[in-house]
């Protein structure tokens, strides 16, 4: 059989699999056990186990649980909410003040944390009924709290670009210094989106009123900056700044971070057995589902690319050669937002990255700025349907009278400021690739 329609099949089947509600990991598992024992034989299985093995006994991936605790502890130690308070009257002379103190502290919560799920819970719960409370238009509330939660992914530390770098060989380093610029650029384009569009529709989100704006004094809101953001930006620095020089590995890094946030935990007076427990609990079950996803990820792509998938999607992008390598570029680009509508990005970057990195390198392009302009990309699987799971998170925790239409309408904008970045990103690659020149690998 053609390779081509062995790769049809292939995706026919995670289509209907996901369609069917299964998990991703074990539809991916499932088809890879299927089409590999039909189309390689019984000698796919020992590759399976060898494949499995590896994955196991990855140091590198020690990072991901210990990222996802110190989220977990970040998460119940009360930052979120003090500098909730404090932003919103930061901003209170200004509409739309609290979707704009929502972007900020997704920026912060992404720094601090990396993962989406526990950002976009929080913001949902902590910021959206009180812009309801306080008339914002229902879309924009919903969007600009889906579409900050996932910023996450990108700005480091982000287990995504652990994963990204466990499977190009690229330094996490490196990888976290590249993704650092592009992620600030992404808050700066939705911060300056909700301030424009609400100075030009200020109905739909209100100034906060004048007694209100007059609570609390200048000095009284700068104090409480200070109390809530220095402890988190010491934290950012001490995880970051020790593997950019070079003094500790991620792995390291992260169990700093850990402990950084237990710290932080005991500091803000949050500090209780319960919350351990649950802190414990919530990042064995994250780092659980993302390994579970790489397995079956991995298994597909091994199958994948032994069944011809390599050659068939390399021919498909090379057939556009006419359009030269920014065309092919695209391509490559446009098929990983299309697998964002089927696949998490876990799957993605297992099945794309061993077709698109040699490809890209015989391109010219530079290993890093594809890695990065693919996770950019790769945000926008957590809002595109059926998969996002930004979606339904939000869905989760949205409070009564939001329906499912509004998320899907709010987060439109945001995914168009998303291909905004990319192009930025492309017209000016040094913004991605200028940091990593200067940390150490």
């Amino acid at each position: 059989m053609e390779a081509e329609i062995w790769v049809a099949l292939m995706f026919a089947g995670v289509f209907v699999g996901i369609l069917a509600g299964a998990p991703i990991a074990f539809v991916l598992g499932g088809l890879a056990i299927i089409f590999g024992y039909f189309g390689m034989g019984e000698r796919v299985f020992p590759m399976f186990v060898n494949r499995m093995w590896r994955t196991s006994i990855n140091e590198l991936l020690v990072a991901i649980p210990m990222f996802v605790f110190m989220a977990a502890l970040l998460d119940r130690s009360g930052i979120a909410e003090g500098l909730f308070k404090a932003l919103q009257y930061a901003f209170s002379r200004l509409n739309g003040a609290i979707a704009l103190t929502v972007v900020l502290l997704s920026t912060v919560f992404a720094a601090t944390t990396g993962v989406v799920g526990a950002s976009v819970i929080s913001m949902s719960l902590m910021a959206l009924p009180v812009m309801l409370r306080y008339g914002y238009d229902k879309k924009l509330a919903t969007g600009v709290v889906a579409s900050g939660g996932t910023l996450g992914i990108i700005i480091p530390p982000s287990i995504m670009l652990v994963i990204m770098a466990d499977q190009s060989g690229e330094s996490v380093g490196r990888l976290f210094a590249g993704a650092l610029l592009p992620g600030l650029l992404l808050s700066v384009l939705y911060f300056l989106y909700v301030l424009i569009r609400t100075w030009l529709q200020p109905q739909l989100a209100p100034a906060l009123s004048e007694e209100e704006r007059n609570r609390y004094s200048t000095w009284q809101i700068v104090g409480m900056i200070m109390v809530n953001m220095v402890p988190p930006v010491l934290l950012i620095f001490g995880v970051l700044g020790s593997i950019w020089a070079g003094i500790a590995t991620p792995t390291e890094a992260s169990g700093i971070g850990a402990f950084l946030a237990l710290l932080l935990m005991i500091f803000y007076r949050r500090f209780n057995w319960k919350a351990i427990k649950e802190s414990v609990w919530g990042a064995t079950r994250t780092s659980c589902m993302v390994v579970m996803v790489m397995v079956g990820a991995a298994l597909f792509t091994q199958v994948f690319l032994g069944l011809g998938g390599r050659e068939a999607v390399t021919n498909l992008i090379t057939s556009v050669d006419f359009l030269g390598k920014w065309g092919m570029f695209a391509v490559m680009m446009l098929m990983v937002f299309l697998l964002g509508f089927l696949l998490d990005w876990v799957g993605i970057v297992m099945i794309t990255f061993p077709v698109f990195l040699p490809l890209a390198k015989m391109l010219g392009f530079d290993p890093v700025w594809l890695i990065i302009m693919i996770a950019i990309n790769l945000q926008a699987s957590f809002l595109t349907p059926p998969v996002g799971y930004t979606l339904f998170y939000m869905r989760s925790t949205a409070p009564p009278g939001v329906t499912m239409l509004d998320i899907y309408k709010g987060v439109v904008p945001f995914l168009a400021l998303q291909v905004l970045a990319i192009l930025i990103l492309a017209a000016f690659p040094e913004l991605i690739t200028w940091l990593p020149s200067l940390v150490a690998r």
